[in-house]
């Protein structure tokens, strides 16, 4: 039985390592990356200071402290930024379970070798926002500007509140429709931008508790 338990213990250490050098060996690559779309307006500068906080608000309000893992903070759930990006980066398909581990360890050397703004930058990019008038659309710019024609910083603060809304769960929401369950999490979006509303503990990413 203990020996059995330390080969468990030991598996998981050694998968979580795995993903970790593997975000280590690809960090250039990574890095690279991130520096084009920074410099090409399409990282987090691409937003003013109010959006941007609004956004880290949403996905990961510990963001700018944590090391890729956050398990404490208010609304942050089970994935920070870092592992959500580590499932686009570091997997051909993602499956929770075990993935986690792997994912964790991933966003962790992320965390290690590149800034804040790198690892956001790359964010941005890869995340999913549903489906547009061409399919399926990957990137948060590209999304504002499939769906409402101008560039992210010209939407309205109700248009930037939906495509916030999306990424909870982008296979779910409808943006190109009236889609009542979307225009709900955008206001709850728009309460918790405003300081009306709060999660209630870790995990009420839905805001449910402060509905």
């Amino acid at each position: 039985m203990a020996t059995a338990l330390v080969v468990l213990v030991v598996g998981v250490v050694g998968y979580g390592a795995l993903g970790y050098w593997d975000a280590v060996r690809q960090s250039g690559e990574y890095a690279t990356r991130a520096d084009a779309l920074i410099a090409d307006g399409r990282g987090p500068d691409g937003l003013d200071v109010e959006r941007l906080r609004q956004l880290v608000l949403v996905q990961d309000p510990g963001y700018l402290e944590h090391g890729g893992v956050d398990l404490s903070t208010q609304g942050a759930g089970l994935t920070t930024i870092s592992q959500s990006l580590s499932k686009r980066l570091g997997f051909d398909e993602f499956r929770p379970g075990i993935g986690k581990i792997r994912q964790t360890g991933f966003a962790v050397g992320l965390e290690s070798q590149l800034n804040k703004n790198q690892i956001l930058a790359l964010w941005l990019d890869t995340v999913e926002m549903g489906r547009g008038p061409d399919g399926w659309m990957t990137g948060l710019f590209l999304a504002s500007e499939s769906i409402y024609g101008r560039p992210l910083m010209e939407v309205t603060d109700q248009e930037y509140h939906r495509l916030l809304a999306v990424l909870i769960a982008p296979g779910q929401f409808r943006l190109l429709e009236e889609d009542d369950a979307l225009d709900d999490r955008s206001s709850r979006i728009a309460r918790l931008v405003l300081g009306d509303c709060s999660p209630d503990g870790q995990r009420d990413v839905w805001l449910d508790g402060g509905a």
